[in-house]
């Protein structure tokens, strides 16, 4: 693994042979209808389809193979609302390491519920993100217990960067669309994409009131936030600080999708490409619906939508006529 905070193209593939054989390549689909409406030819890669639902998985078993014998032994320790807990509990669960996963109070209590369906312990007392970041490093100083980080390590940032290496070689990419959280998944995206094919641009997208990684790039550092999205699996209180300096070196832009630009791509994905998403899955689909991803006429786009852990009670009300 590197040893500065830019992970490298070698350490993306060295994270694909850490697991190898143990999770899905997801599929790439190509829309008709998406690049009918925008002019260019569009690819849709599918990470909802992958273990437990999200992309997560990439990096978290990455992170735990990096672990010694007694790093493992301590038990490990995450914090999520909901996509990296579960990844978490089911990684650990195949590796025979005891979990533990901090949330907060109002996390989807299906993604907690599944969290706990895989074998992991959860502690929900914090009221926020915010003060469950502060709850995780109590508990972890107390119980000695390895943190496997859900966006702002290079590991976990290298695991899921082979998102970023099917993807290439399934498709010439011209722009490549991911969404942020705290930065994780477009830190790996990144580094594979502009390693295999300099010539592609990438392009993260957030919601406007979850926009961690601009401001931390406009203020050159983390900046602590109140994220507040329907896109729960966004909602990171600060933008990683390992993750900053990826996205400051290789991604070309940043772009912002309202809550009803989230909401009205969740109803396209859901009834046109027939893929039930999260809010988070089709961040990068109401980027390109809303006008918001500058692209050529016959250019090949991909959007990668990263999960599909949806309660039903969200998912409902969304597609709920109006």
């Amino acid at each position: 693994m590197a040893a500065t905070a830019l992970i490298v193209l070698d350490d993306v593939h060295r994270a694909r042979e850490a697991i190898a054989g143990r999770l899905h390549r997801t599929p790439t689909f190509t829309s008709a209808s998406l690049s009918r409406l925008s002019g260019a030819q569009v690819h849709l890669k599918a990470e909802l389809f992958q273990r437990t639902g999200s992309f997560k998985p990439r990096g978290v078993l990455t992170k735990l193979a990096s672990l010694t014998t007694e790093e493992k032994s301590r038990g490990v320790i995450g914090i999520s609302a909901g996509n990296h807990a579960q990844a978490l509990a089911y990684c650990s669960a195949l590796e025979g390491i005891d979990a533990l996963l901090v949330m907060w109070q109002g996390a989807d209590e299906s993604k907690r519920a599944a969290t706990i369906g895989y074998g992991a312990a959860v502690h929900q007392e914090a009221r926020d993100p915010t003060e469950a970041f502060a709850v995780l490093a109590q508990l972890q100083e107390e119980t000695g217990r390895t943190l496997v980080h859900p966006f702002d390590d290079p590991f976990t940032q290298a695991g899921q960067g082979t998102v970023g290496l099917e993807l290439i070689e399934d498709v010439e990419a011209d722009v490549v669309v991911v969404p942020i959280g705290g930065g994780g998944l477009i830190s790996g995206v990144a580094t594979a994409v502009k390693g295999l094919r300099p010539s592609a641009r990438v392009i993260g997208v957030e919601p406007e009131t979850s926009a961690a990684m601009k401001l931390a790039v406009e203020a050159g550092e983390p900046i602590p936030i109140v994220p507040v999205s329907l896109a729960d699996g966004l909602n990171a209180p600060f933008a990683g600080t390992h993750a900053l300096a990826v996205v400051r070196e290789r991604v070309d832009a940043l772009v912002l999708v309202t809550e009803s630009e989230i909401e009205e791509a969740f109803r396209f994905l859901y009834g046109r490409a027939k893929l039930a998403v999260e809010g988070a899955g089709a961040a990068a689909t109401a980027a390109l619906l809303a006008g918001k991803i500058e692209h050529e006429q016959g250019e090949h786009v991909a959007l990668v939508v990263s999960g599909g852990n949806v309660a039903p009670e969200t998912a409902s009300a969304i597609l709920a006529p109006r």
